[in-house]
């Protein structure tokens, strides 16, 4: 029943959802995933005749718009699918990179109140002066400059008021089309649809959280303690919660106003230097980094350092993940396309359906093409967007961290290149490379990598006897089970058990308005006959949301096949 309340309460946001793909000439996917069908069930009516204009332009400039048009949550999800450089073409990528979540902003008498109860007092008591006027808007939230009473400036990123709701109702709706694109279009399965709404979901809830944040920034700020060049704002803990964040401001150029930086005197090729050593320590030595470097993230001191905000996205790498990064570069550029081959399906999580022979002979053509080329003309992004483009071709998709990790590389080299256009990333990122495999094998990794092997062989040694008695008497009192999980029988026997379900209310429904039709044609007067009458009436009602519960239900149904 509760599930049933959750679809009537998001129906009208399903079927705006709806009207937008149609009108972006996306009309056919909403046919084939059944949601034309039971949003006509339900009474609401699409209308299919707008399309002719979007029909003009490419498919991915339509879902772009389609995505602006709906909204904060499904600009999130382009962002996040623009990082899917394994599942999506490089034109769609390019396309969904565009998505701005620039929008207008909140009037500062709207935000007030949450600013004070999430202050604790008044701003003016808190603040020597806050700017009203926001230095920028965002689909989740706004920024706001305030000075305290030493002077120091700071930023209030204030959550917008009510849009937790808005997500969440949102975030429902993506896992179910989630579930009935992962079942019933399979065309599309082989892009993992619940596994990114899955990882969507788990990413637009954590950008959320504006603590979660900031303990981000701070444990990226405490690997780069020993680094001067890096300059993370300070958090004050003391007025940051989960819908606001304050910390110092960093005055310093935009990562994309490169007059600035010239006029500034900067040189660029120390910034591009100075920029890649720092996500490349992120990423390859550190394990944690902003997964999001975009110019908007970036800041160049006057003094030469860089500055980085907003970590509501980061990434993380371990170990093992860095090891391979390395092992799949250097077996790309050292001709070793077996070793690729092997690193691939680990990344895929040994896919079964891959022919495993025709893709290490495609990984065999891949490494011919950067036989012998030097180093410097080496271009990293290029040879990790042709590593994706060949899993497409395979139907093979990356984990989450690794995905992630690979976009931020290619944004790395684009922002390197635009400072400097003889940027050389492979360069700057062999030795980042070379240490990761080094550390793989230094004395001190391979003893922790033995006792934890020793650890683990030893406690599986010392519970088996235990385990074995377990299963020798579980098998003497017959309580020795195997389970086969076949999951179109389990489905057939959902649907069947989802029919009695039906069935038994229908009777009682139907009970129910001929009993209380029997008890109001007997009444007459007389208090007695009022409260007749009235449990007439409630039989009537009861019947009435009975029958809204079974057309729910069916509805429910058939939007699943």
């Amino acid at each position: 029943m509760w599930e049933t309340l959750g679809a009537v309460r998001d129906l009208g946001r399903l079927q705006e959802i709806a009207s937008v793909l149609i009108r972006n000439g996306f009309g056919d996917m909403v046919r084939r995933i059944g949601l034309a069908g039971a949003l006509e069930r339900a009474g609401r009516l699409l209308h299919w005749q707008h399309a002719e204009d979007a029909l003009r332009m490419e498919p991915p400039e339509r879902l772009r718009r389609a995505l602006e048009t709906l909204g904060p949550t499904f600009v999130k999800l382009g962002q996040v699918l623009a990082t899917r450089i394994d599942l999506l073409p490089p034109e769609w990528i390019a396309e969904l990179s565009r998505l701005q979540n620039a929008v207008p902003a909140v009037p500062y008498e709207v935000i007030r109140p949450q600013l004070i109860e999430d202050l604790g007092d008044l701003p003016e008591n808190i603040f020597a002066r806050l700017d009203p006027e926001p230095l920028a808007a965002a689909s989740l939230a706004q920024a706001h400059r305030a000075w305290l009473e030493d002077g120091r400036a700071v930023v209030l990123k204030v959550r917008r008021p009510g849009i937790r709701e808005v997500v969440e109702a949102d975030l429902r709706l993506l896992a179910r089309l989630a579930e009935i694109i992962q079942t019933q279009v399979p065309d599309l399965r082989r892009y993992h649809p619940i596994g990114i709404a899955q990882q969507f979901a788990a990413s637009l809830r954590a950008e959320l959280d504006f603590a979660g944040e900031c303990r981000n920034a701070e444990r990226i700020a405490f690997n780069f303690q020993d680094h001067p060049e890096v300059l993370i704002p300070a958090v004050h803990w003391q007025w940051t919660s989960e819908r606001l964040s304050v910390q110092d401001w960093v005055d310093g150029i935009p990562g994309c106003d490169l007059a600035a930086v010239d006029a500034a005197g900067l040189d660029r090729h120390e910034l591009a230097r100075t920029g890649a050593a720092i996500v490349l320590k992120m990423v390859l030595v550190d394990g944690l980094f902003h997964a999001d470097p975009h110019p908007g993230n970036i800041f160049y001191l006057r003094d030469g350092r860089i500055g980085l905000i907003d970590f509501g996205m980061v990434g993380g790498v371990s170990e093992q993940r860095r090891f391979q990064v390395a092992r799949l570069l250097n077996g790309l550029v050292g001709e070793d396309p077996e070793a690729v081959t092997d690193i691939l399906l680990d990344w895929t999580e040994g896919d079964t359906s891959v022919d495993e022979t025709r893709l290490q002979a495609d990984v065999g053509v891949f490494t011919d093409r950067y036989r012998g080329v030097p180093l410097k003309q080496l271009r990293m992004g290029a040879m990790l967007t042709d590593v994706a483009a060949l899993l497409r071709r395979h139907g093979l998709s990356l984990p989450p961290d690794l995905a992630l990790m690979i976009k931020a590389f290619l944004t790395l080299e684009g922002l390197g290149r635009q400072l400097d256009p003889d940027f050389d990333m492979a360069s700057e990122a062999r030795p980042y490379l070379e240490r990761a495999i080094l550390e793989r094998y230094s004395p001190r990794a391979v003893a922790r990598r033995g006792r934890r092997s020793l650890s683990g062989a030893l406690d599986l040694v010392g519970d088996m006897p235990r385990d074995l008695r377990r299963l020798l008497q579980a098998a003497r009192r017959g309580r020795l089970r195997g389970q086969l999980d076949i999951t179109s029988l389990r489905a057939f026997g959902d649907q069947l058990n989802s029919a009695a379900n039906r069935l038994t209310i229908g009777v009682v429904t139907a009970a129910l308005i001929i009993g209380s039709s029997i008890v109001m044609n007997s009444v007459g007067g007389g208090i007695s006959n009022r409260w007749l009458m009235a449990m007439g009436v409630l039989g009537f009602v009861f019947a009435a949301m009975t029958g809204v519960w079974i057309v729910l239900s069916i509805w429910r149904s058939g939007r699943k096949r």
